[in-house]
């Protein structure tokens, strides 16, 4: 009945107490964009080894700062331009995102801030969605900087990103190192991801 249900909101806009309602007893994973449902295709092993490879060096480089990086699945709560979130609700989940701002999780574990980094995996299947929609949430909800890693391809781009708009926009090989313009100093190497791309 669930998968049916979610079937038919995959096709036509949402509430957020639909989406709420489809999301609540299932294991598969979704996504609130604009009023409508994305699903979440399992990733692939190259996918997943370049999720862990930056991770790992995020973590390294956060250990013992005030901010810190969470590797999804975790729920980001998303107003887009909106004053509230009711307004607008978005809920994403990205691949790994550095929170400044903890005292926004709830007693029930949710997150209820903005990120300020957001890094995102491509899959062939969800290079408008992250290039397109993702950018223009990110923006408009006051996320700082967004990495789009492009596995297939061999290259990150990266948005600076200010007051709903793009500020700046680099793009990196997997041959250079991908520095952050957040936080001075995180330099991630990118040997390990041209490995995973190989795969």
């Amino acid at each position: 009945m669930k998968e049916s249900t979610a079937e038919y909101y995959l096709r036509r806009r949402v509430t957020l107490s639909e989406f709420l309602e489809i999301t609540e007893n299932t294991e598969t994973q979704y996504e609130l964009i604009d009023g409508e449902i994305y699903f979440m295709a399992s990733p692939c092993h190259a996918h997943q080894v370049a999720i862990r490879e930056i991770f790992g060096q995020f973590y390294n480089f956060f250990k013992g700062k005030a901010c810190s990086p969470i590797m999804g699945l975790f729920d980001v709560r998303l107003k887009n331009n909106s004053p509230n979130f009711e307004d607008d609700p978005n809920i994403v989940q990205p691949d790994i995102l550095v929170i400044c701002d903890s005292e926004n999780i709830d007693g029930k574990g949710k997150y209820h801030g903005v990120p300020t980094l957001v890094v995102e995996v491509l899959s062939p299947r969800t290079r408008g969605k992250y290039m397109i929609k993702k950018l223009s949430l990110y923006a408009n909800s006051g996320v700082q900087e967004y990495w789009i890693i492009d596995i297939d391809h061999g290259y990150a781009i990266v948005y600076s990103l200010t007051d709903g708009d793009v500020l700046r926009v680099q793009q990196y090989a997997f041959s250079e190192c991908i520095p952050s313009w957040s936080f001075k100093g995180l330099n991630v190497e990118t040997d390990l991801l041209i490995r995973s791309n190989k795969v």
